[in-house]
């Protein structure tokens, strides 16, 4: 089934979507590799206030490519037609997921995010989480940065800029039907990677009886 979903989604409706939908959505993201994962949980581990609501956002695995442009600030107010903050993006494919594996669950169960886009899948401990909080991850085509960047309707804001550097800082995304995105794991369970490892393990099977004979 294909869906245009607009961010914030509800919990309802997370958990209606299964393996093998397509979406496209509208709303913000928030991009997060490792080092941004391992910072935010450690500021949550110490009570402090994470400048964000990761809960209405999509959470994008992407080091994305941006340029400084123009005069614009954060948190100041630009012109019509100005270059919102003075940032543009020029690519933003989206990096390995399973690098975030590690992080995941905790991630997940700290900040309230319902969807997850990455490509590669991740892991049991990913898809456990998945279940328990009633979230899906997406997969979105790699080596297509500059097609995603084209969705990117604005950079709202950036965190921990200079702490982590652009690929690893926290960059607030507008998106307008960004996609398309497939859902490979969902809250029920529904896994496209455990079914493809087993249907490998099958062919395996009859490849090793045919090199018998």
């Amino acid at each position: 089934m294909e869906r245009e979903i607009t961010l914030p989604v509800a919990q309802d409706l997370v958990r209606e979507l299964r393996v093998g939908d397509v979406l496209y959505l509208t709303g913000r993201f928030f991009t997060a590799r490792d080092e941004a994962h391992h910072l935010m949980l450690e500021r949550k581990a110490k009570g402090e206030e994470i400048p964000f609501d990761p809960s209405q956002m999509a959470l994008f695995h992407c080091g994305p490519v941006v340029k400084e442009e123009g005069t614009g600030r954060p948190r100041e107010i630009s012109p019509p037609g100005a270059i919102p903050w003075g940032w543009r993006v020029i690519a933003a494919g989206p990096t390995t997921s399973a690098r975030m594996e590690m992080f995941e669950d905790r991630f997940l169960s700290a900040f309230g995010v319902k969807i997850i886009i990455g490509k590669g899948g991740m892991g049991e401990r990913t898809q456990r989480a998945l279940e328990a909080h009633g979230a899906v991850y997406t997969h979105y085509t790699g080596g297509a940065g500059a097609l995603a960047a084209k969705a990117i309707e604005q950079v709202e804001d950036v965190f921990w800029l200079d702490e982590l550097g652009m690929p690893e800082a926290v960059w607030i995304f507008r998106v307008k039907s960004f996609g398309p995105l497939l859902v490979t794991m969902d809250s029920t369970g529904g896994s496209l990677y455990t079914e493809l490892a087993k249907t490998i393990a099958k062919n395996m099977v009859k490849i090793r009886e045919r090199m018998k004979d």
